[in-house]
């Protein structure tokens, strides 16, 4: 005998699966991989040009997962109206995540613009303060999201990017790593979150197939 389902807990499950094709992952690694490049790019573009060139680069991945997800997982999985609890808490996670990333692009000017200052974000007694707000503001953000979208790898990410500067400086500090060792820790967690999207994306096609409405019984 089968045990009903309650419509709460299938809204749960749709709201998880909407979150796990792997498409988010791939685009939140995009945005890091920014990260890794930028610095590159930042001798003979400048600071502000060598982050600028990537919005139009995100646009075209935003529209390319958008139409992954409308001609590919759709058909698979189909479309779900949340209720308004849900939508409540989708529009919680996108103002936070609004803030976050404002918040983020503040330090990152700040720190770009201030790093020879006080070369490259070490201090006598340790790591800048600026680069520990910069990890916990990422920690935050991450650990909310996880927790508002029920997606635990998120926790992961968080703690991924919060590492990311603290590594990144001792690995300029103590091997003279170019950049502040940005391009190798960023780089690294942008590929990380590649392979989990690509993987979580590629499961999703083989326990998913498509259907056929021509074959279709009626």
């Amino acid at each position: 005998m089968q045990t009903p389902v309650s419509l709460k807990s299938a809204e749960r499950k749709a709201f998880r699966v909407t979150f796990s094709d792997g498409l988010w992952d791939i685009l939140l690694g995009c945005f890091v991989l920014e990260f890794a490049l930028a610095p590159l790019f930042s001798e003979t573009l400048g600071d502000f040009w060598s982050s600028a060139i990537f919005l139009p680069i995100w646009g075209l991945v935003y529209l390319a997962i958008w139409l992954v997800r409308k001609h590919v997982i759709e058909p698979r999985i189909g479309t779900v109206n949340f209720s308004q609890a849900r939508k409540s808490r989708l529009r919680k996670v996108g103002l936070v995540m609004l803030a976050a990333n404002l918040l983020l692009f503040i330090f990152g000017v700040v720190i770009a613009l201030s790093a020879e200052k006080t070369n490259g974000g070490w201090s006598a007694g340790g790591y800048d303060a600026r680069v520990l707000l910069f990890g916990l503001v990422v920690l935050a953000g991450f650990t909310l999201a996880a927790y508002m979208l029920e997606a635990p790898r998120l926790y992961f990410y968080g703690l991924l990017l919060f590492a990311a500067p603290l590594v990144g400086e001792w690995l300029y500090a103590q091997h003279g790593f170019a950049h502040h060792g940005y391009p190798v820790v960023f780089g690294f967690s942008a590929g990380l979150m590649f392979l989990i999207g690509l993987g979580l994306f590629v499961r999703l096609l083989k326990n998913n197939p498509p259907v056929d409405i021509t074959q279709a019984e009626i």
